[in-house]
């Protein structure tokens, strides 16, 4: 065999051979006579490429020339590779055919791009459009920093308390539901909600808009301050608004009170809607002209007008008593809360949305919470709480000693509930019957202690979650 064969520049073009033609006889026969020619371990000669750097001459040329990456022993008259241009020289030709012929992934790709550049736009003015529903009420915050230093210090940081507060205002679109005393500030509910740290439960607590507390010094609208003095709770709300309203349950509870949300008639209405609905049961029909509520005994899915009438009616329902109307609009919440758990709202983007829009239209809070990102936290924290670990239940009451139409607190029953809450402590609630029972069977557990035989048996055992008369968003309504 020719020694140029061997040689790293290779043998010179054939001339008898058309461009691109590999001489596949030529690469066999060496391949034959020369097998150790590609022996990784074989010393490479001088000027030969490595072997890891580009294709050999050595190798099979049949092979390169077919896979495009070889020289397929053809050379040009100065020594270098010609086959590069050759074989190359053919793949615009055939990538411009593939682009020829596949035209619909340009398309499809540009398509995509469209719908991607739109879903991120419409899910942007979604996202603004929630988020400037939301009214902060930077007044309060300002008048509260200027009362820092009497403020509770929080116990467990992790644990969040969130004063809820339902407006009673009569003005702009609530003016349909009474007489618009120039729009005056009216608190008709105020809850003390409170986060455990672990996020297992969740409990609200009603303070009676009755409850005679002691109201601090407040800035009214007209930067004027009031004097201190023994009243009836919602006059806080009125005279100084939601600063004045945090620092009385402060000083009533001991509670730091951490955020506070303020919802008027529109904003409760349009979140039953927002969730087609909630299902109670009436053991007797109700016709109350005020609430503007006409509805039949038996079982039957409130919509937001009717909740409405539902959950402020007074003087035809139960006993009458603000108290009565408390216990109902907790089990009303509950069940409320368990529709949105149970239909998958939370999880849900598209059932979730206008739910947040219901709630955020009316809706005035904190700065803490004044941005859908803080509320959407808020709420994704709670979307694992057991809904029989979502308690409501009324601060331990009873009739005003002095004026048997106002509330006083039960002691030491309410101070209990306030060092548990603030410690981020387990709270119980059963139904009032279930806890007349408890409480009967708590006191022939005493009478038994005190016998000689069971001295210190009390040390022993460890200390009961104290409990109280509520119900669990896990509570049938129908079942009561």
């Amino acid at each position: 065999m020719d020694a140029d064969v061997t040689d790293s520049a290779g043998t010179p073009a054939d001339p008898d051979l058309p461009a691109g033609d590999t001489p596949q006889g030529r690469s066999q026969g060496r391949s034959q006579e020369e097998p150790g020619a590609t022996d990784p371990k074989e010393e490479p000669e001088p000027g030969a490429v490595p072997e890891n750097d580009a294709p050999q001459d050595s190798g099979d040329e049949g092979e390169a020339s077919e896979g495009g990456g070889g020289d397929g022993g053809q050379h040009g008259s100065d020594g270098k590779s010609a086959v590069g241009a050759q074989t190359w020289a053919d793949h615009p030709k055939d990538g411009s055919a593939s682009r020829r012929k596949r035209p619909w992934l340009r398309w499809a790709a540009l398509g995509a791009s469209f719908l991607v550049m739109i879903s991120a736009g419409a899910g942007w003015w979604l996202y603004k459009k929630l988020d400037g529903n939301i009214t902060t009420d930077t007044s309060a915050a300002a008048e509260l920093k200027v009362y820092e230093k009497e403020r509770p210090t929080p116990v467990v940081m992790d644990a969040q308390n969130i004063l809820l507060i339902g407006s009673d205002s009569r003005s702009g679109d609530n003016r349909e539901y009474g007489r618009d005393d120039g729009g005056s500030q009216r608190s008709d509910t105020t809850i003390l909600l409170h986060l455990a740290a672990d996020r297992k439960s969740a409990t609200a607590v009603s303070l009676p808009r009755d409850l005679m507390v002691e109201i601090p010094k407040c800035r009214t609208g007209d930067d004027k301050e009031t004097r201190e003095q023994f009243t009836q709770f919602n006059s806080a709300f009125e005279l100084g608004g939601t600063a004045c309203t945090i620092r009385t349950v402060e000083r009533l509870t001991g509670i730091r009170i951490d955020h506070h949300m303020v919802v008027d008639f529109n904003g409760f209405k349009d979140m039953v809607d927002a969730v087609d609905g909630v299902e109670i049961c009436l053991k007797e029909p109700i016709d109350d002209k005020d609430a503007r509520l006409e509805l039949p005994a038996g079982r039957q899915t409130l919509n937001g007008e009717e909740a409405l009438g539902y959950v402020r009616a007074r003087k035809t329902l139960g006993d009458g008593s603000d108290t009565e109307r408390m216990e109902r609009q907790q089990k009303f919440l509950g069940a409320l809360v368990n529709k949105m758990q149970s239909n998958g709202v939370l999880l849900n983007p598209t059932r979730l949305y206008p739910v947040l829009d219901a709630a955020t239209k009316s809706l005035t809070t904190d700065p803490g919470l004044d941005s859908l990102r803080d509320l959407y936290d808020l709420v994704r924290s709670m979307r694992d709480v057991p809904t029989d670990q979502v308690q409501f239940l009324t601060v331990p009451r009873q009739p005003y000693r002095q004026n048997p139409n106002r509330d006083e607190l039960v002691e030491p029953d309410a101070s209990e509930l306030f060092k548990q809450l603030r410690e981020d402590k387990p709270v119980a609630v059963v139904p009032a019957d279930e806890l007349k029972e408890k409480e009967e069977e708590r006191e022939k557990g005493k009478a038994q202690d005190e016998k000689p035989d069971d001295a210190g048996s009390d040390s022993e055992s460890p200390t009961p979650t104290p409990t109280y008369s509520g119900s669990s968003a896990a509570d049938d309504l129908c079942e009561q």
